[in-house]
Parts: C-alpha cells; structure tokens; sequence
C-alpha cells in the first residue's frame, strides 16, 4: 500500500512507497520463508518487444514523480533487506524472471513468482507457483497461490497454452490487440478444439463461429506475432549470486535517515531492539472491518 501524503519532515520527501514496499517484502517473507528472495525491475523499454510492437505499452501513463524519485531508495532498501536485486538495460523485468525461474526450477529448487501479471500462467507447472495478490477491486479475495491445476480452473486452459490464448484475446495492460471480437470464452473454446494457435490458423475455413474466419486468415501474421510478444523467452544471463544478507543496522540507519519513525520503531521491535520508551503499548481494540485501511 502507498500513501502518497507520507513525506520526510525537513525536505518533503516523498517517502509512502518506500513505507508500504519494505512492509510488502516482509510480510511476504514472514509468510512464505523462502530460502532465496530476488527482485527484478525494469530499467526501460524491452528492445524484443519494441522490435515487433513499437507502440507496445504506448497507453500506459507516465509513472508518478514521486515513484520515480524513491525508486533508488526502494532498490537500496532491498538489498539492505537482504534480497537479491536483478535488472538489465533493454530486457524486461518479466522476461528476466522467467529465466530465473527456468534455470532453477530445472536444477530442482521450487520457485514461487509473486506477481498479478495473468503471463506468468505460463511458467507455472511442477516446482513452480505463483503468488497473486488481492484484486483491486475486491481485496476481501486475499492473496491466491497457483499451481497447474489452479492455472487452468481461473483461465481455462492449461499453463502451455497460456501464451496461445493471450495471443488470440490480446492483453490491453501491455498495449497488444488481439483478434476483434474474440474475449476468454471463444478463445477457450477453440483451444480445447484444437489445441493450439497454430491449429487454429490452419482451420480457419471451418471455425466457429463462422464471422471469425476471414479475420483470422487476414490476421494470422499478426496473430502469431502477439505470440511472440506474450511468450517469455528465457535465455538472458542470470546470475544466482551468493545471497545478501540483511543488514539490520544500515537498514536502520536507512530508515532513521528518511525520518520513517513509525517503520523504523517496528523494525527494531521485530529484531529485539527497541528501547522502552520505542514499544508501543499493545492496546485492546476490536477487529478492523473489511473496509478499515492499514495505516503504517
């Protein structure tokens, strides 16, 4: 959670994301204990991506000053945290994971993608979960890990075909159109038909509905196009360096010196060093309601 009207006192700061990005990373370590924690961002455009699309992702808004500005601090901030920081000048943050997640999960380590990106269906499978977090616009669902099986009951089809049917519906968050008038159940429905996209192309003549099959033979190179676009591609270089270790004192003085009082108190609470007069007193309240925001 990011409260924008958080700020450090004697220069105005902003400081919200920093607030709900080192509560998210601990939380999450809390809950799932993993013995290795890598975080990936993006740096720019995809040069892949761009190559075939130039206008992929064109519609999204620009991000917010004050996200940019704390940006360096949250990167600083994870690996303080103890978490292994990947990025890499013209490759994609999603693109990257993937090949993480390739690599490891084929020496046998079990890999759980924390990420709300519907693409990431297509990594899951054997060793390998993801974690999504709560829907915007219903946060009483909660957070939902997905294996296989979970892949296909929310999409309806099976992690391999994942890219196939993002091909055919598009994906409006990355700017990528898919065939007009084809949503989720149409292309479900042909996939189970026919097994894959290229299937698909080939039987255009005798599809069903009828309407769609001049727009797939006119679309076909395109279509195949999108493929190439949502499907990962995993043979980037990662590193899987010696873990970080998490260093309680710089991150303390990381969070003394953005004034983050409120963080900084139950940081030092949760390794044992607060003083008397930083523990707060544990008060009696009843349960927030489903509809009471967290403060931190």
């Amino acid at each position: 959670m990011e409260r924008s009207n958080l700020r450090r006192k004697h220069d105005q700061f902003p400081t919200g994301a920093l607030h709900g990005w080192m509560k998210s990373l601990q939380d999450l370590r809390d809950n799932e204990k993993p013995d290795r924690a890598v975080v990936f961002f993006d740096l720019g455009g995809s040069e892949r991506h761009l190559s075939v699309l130039p206008d992929y992702k064109a519609q999204r808004d620009e991000t917010p000053e004050d996200i940019v500005l704390q940006l360096p601090e949250i990167k600083r901030l994870t690996s303080l945290l103890g978490f292994q920081v990947v990025e890499k000048h013209g490759v994609e943050a999603d693109d990257l994971i993937a090949t993480a997640v390739h690599h490891l999960s084929a020496k046998g380590d079990e890999c759980i993608i924390v990420s709300a990106d519907k693409d990431f269906g297509q990594c899951v499978g054997g060793n390998v979960l993801q974690l999504t977090p709560p829907p915007t616009a219903n946060p009483a669902l909660g957070w939902r890990k997905l294996d296989a099986m979970g892949v296909e009951e929310k999409f309806g089809v099976p992690p391999a075909l994942i890219a196939d049917y993002l091909a055919l519906i598009g994906d409006q968050s990355d700017n990528i159109p898919g065939i007009k008038g084809v949503g989720p159940k149409t292309a479900v429905k042909w996939l189970k038909e026919h097994g894959s996209l290229e299937a698909i192309l080939a039987a255009a003549d005798r599809i069903e509905p009828a309407r769609f099959s001049e727009s797939i033979k006119t679309e076909a190179e395109r279509i195949r196009a999108n493929l190439s676009l949502v499907r990962f591609q995993t043979h980037f270089g990662f590193a899987v360096d010696e873990l970080p270790k998490e260093d309680v004192s710089a991150v303390i003085d990381f969070l003394s010196s953005m004034e983050m009082h409120a963080t900084l108190r139950r940081y030092k609470e949760r390794h044992g060093l607060a003083t008397t007069d930083e523990v707060k007193p544990v008060e009696r309240r009843s349960p927030p309601s489903a509809t009471q925001g967290e403060l931190f």
